[in-house]
């Protein structure tokens, strides 16, 4: 999780700096809303390339999609450590339990 991590504080110390500076400034001046668009618009790209079947193109854009996916949590001040704490507390977890045991929304 180091690559993770490193990129997320990365994002963290860039959202005050110079949106002419930084694509992630730029960003994130620009809102949670916008940074969950591309997050939305990355997550398309991966998909195509994964119905493509093109494994390098796929690997490029599932990295375009955790890049943008950390964006957007920190637009929203969610810390990376909240969502891999959230992972450990499901680890062990049938998928199915722990679906079932969601408030229902």
């Amino acid at each position: 999780m180091t690559v993770l991590s490193d990129l997320a504080a990365t994002i963290s110390a860039r959202k005050n700096a110079d949106p002419d500076s930084s694509w992630t400034a730029k960003l994130l001046a620009k809102g949670p809303e916008k940074c969950a668009e591309k997050f939305g618009e990355e997550a398309v790209e991966a998909i195509i390339e994964a119905v493509k079947g093109d494994r390098d193109a796929l690997a490029s854009e599932a990295a375009d999609v955790l890049f943008h996916l950390l964006v957007m949590l920190e637009a929203r001040d969610v810390p990376l450590d909240d969502v891999l704490a959230e992972l450990k507390r499901r680890q062990g977890t049938s998928g199915i339990a722990e679906k079932a045991a969601r408030p229902a929304k």
